[in-house]
């Protein structure tokens, strides 16, 4: 495992905007704190992000790119990578129009890998997170985002990859637990996550990010397009409502992946 004290290039690969102030914001925060250089790569525009006050297409993207940029200042990013695809909508509904951005499923998957693999190389990234096999909540964005780093790593020679991820068993939990929400939100599925994410077991890493959860809901408040629109609660918008206590004590630790690494990791680095 690399050592805390060297100062190394640590890459995240996100899918849209918004994706990394809700899965690695925390560890992104710290690292960059520890003087580490955080550079972040997001694949899409998020056009296809629901909005209330913003028309989707080529609007939103503009506007959701301002809020991303806003989100890696408040994180302390180096650099920020867009890769320039389109968003693929939620169940890959979006298709290719000759005006505008390929859709992240639609592109030519060496193209990506290529791409990807291009930054891996000038910047020199001694680690790479992307997301888990289930692309999380299975966006198809998300599970593309996790093939692309995997082989993009492999072409580059990054040595380490994480698969950024929450703790399946406490989602599944808290849903189920909160069912009678269904009868407030029209379309809200408490079965949602019983077969996203992963599996607790199988995390390898937990960081305690507990005392930079400011920063985290600054990256949050940061996409603003995304806490109104559509039928059913917003995720930015739910947890920005949360109080600090509650908050701190749900979304105060991130989780990651390893292949081949022991479970129990409370760091990316050794000391």
């Amino acid at each position: 495992m690399l050592r805390r004290d060297d100062q190394l290039c640590v890459m995240t690969v996100h899918a849209h905007p918004d994706d990394e102030a809700l899965f690695t914001s925390g560890t992104m925060a710290d690292l960059a704190l520890q003087g580490h250089r955080v550079v972040l790569v997001v694949c899409t525009d998020g056009a296809e992000g629901l909005a209330a006050e913003v028309a989707r297409g080529r609007d939103l993207a503009a506007v959701r790119r301002a809020e991303l940029e806003t989100s890696a200042e408040a994180l302390g990013v180096t650099t920020v990578h867009w890769l320039g695809y389109g968003d693929s909508g939620l169940n890959a509904e979006v298709v290719p129009q000759p005006d505008a951005p390929t859709p992240l499923v639609y592109a030519p998957r060496e193209d990506v890998v290529s791409k990807l693999a291009d930054i891996l190389r000038r910047e020199s990234a001694a680690v790479v997170v992307g997301y888990d096999p289930n692309g999380g909540y299975g966006h198809p964005d998300h599970i593309a985002v996790h093939e692309i780093v995997y082989e993009a790593a492999a072409k580059a020679d990054v040595p380490r990859i994480l698969e950024a991820t929450l703790p399946r068993d406490t989602l599944v939990r808290l849903t189920h637990r909160f069912r009678f929400i269904h009868a407030f939100f029209k379309g809200f599925d408490p079965t949602m996550f019983d077969d996203a994410f992963t599996p607790r077991y199988q995390i390898t890493h937990t960081i305690d990010v507990r005392d930079l959860v400011d920063v985290k809901r600054d990256a949050l408040r940061a996409h603003a397009s995304q806490t109104t629109g559509g039928s059913v609660p917003r995720t930015v918008a739910l947890l920005l409502r949360l109080p600090k206590p509650l908050y701190r004590r749900w979304f105060g630790h991130e989780y990651f992946v390893e292949r081949g690494a022991t479970a129990g990791c409370t760091s990316i680095f050794t000391a």
